[in-house]
């Protein structure tokens, strides 16, 4: 089945007055751009999505992921991921532990859980495909800023997303770092064919994501 995110009639308000409508479908390995001035909702529209809108912010509309509709649903039921601007690692667990930390504690493609050897395994595959080989035990605080973005990246996809929401994962990088990061990155979800939303306010971010950009207004 093809995987999409489905944003149906949403209307967010906040204090009383309505501050974004929204009607949108993403498929699987497409990147929706939300751009906007602070204020315009771009953090809402995420934290509604999660299930986690604040006080003074109402909202009507549903979400389908998959072809369920998940509006209703707890934040950790709704097996959406996120990348935000800080990694947010842990630092009293290694680079492996904040992965596995993350991960499903049975394997959904088959009955067997996977025991602490396979898990193992799972994440070195994962850190070597993004060029982080050996680097299971290391303490995230010693990690460059770019090789931490890669670790919350596998953290996040490790966890079996059924969609990913981008809350401006590249801004605190420099320029160089940045275009890889984020090429990993969008790589990273056409390869698990994974509906993505991301909020930013740099063009060239939109321009990477060669998808649908959306511009809010005050």
């Amino acid at each position: 089945m093809q995987s999409s995110l489905q944003i149906k009639d949403l209307q967010l308000y906040r204090q009383g007055e309505l501050l974004l409508s929204l009607d949108e479908q993403i498929a699987g390995g497409e990147i929706l751009t939300v751009m906007g001035p602070s204020g315009s909702g771009k953090s809402s529209l995420l934290n509604w999505l999660t299930g986690i809108l604040p006080n003074g912010f109402t909202a009507t509309g549903e979400v389908w992921l998959n072809d369920k509709n998940v509006r209703h649903l707890p934040t950790h039921l709704r097996h959406i991921g996120v990348l935000y601007q800080d990694a947010l690692l842990f630092s009293h667990l290694s680079v492996a532990g904040n992965i596995a930390f993350a991960m499903p504690q049975d394997n959904k493609n088959s009955a067997e859980k996977l025991n602490k050897k396979q898990r193992r395994e799972k994440i070195e595959q994962a850190l070597e495909q993004v060029g982080l080989a050996g680097m299971g035990n290391r303490h995230p605080d010693n990690l460059s800023g770019g090789q931490q973005a890669r670790v919350a990246l596998l953290r996040t996809l490790l966890s079996a997303p059924k969609a990913i929401l981008l809350d401006e994962p590249f801004s605190k990088l420099d320029t160089q770092l940045r275009v890889d990061t984020r090429q990993l990155v969008f790589e990273q979800i056409r390869t698990h064919k994974l509906p993505a939303i991301m909020v930013t306010h740099d063009y060239s971010d939109a321009e990477a994501a060669n998808g649908k950009v959306i511009h809010l207004e005050l």
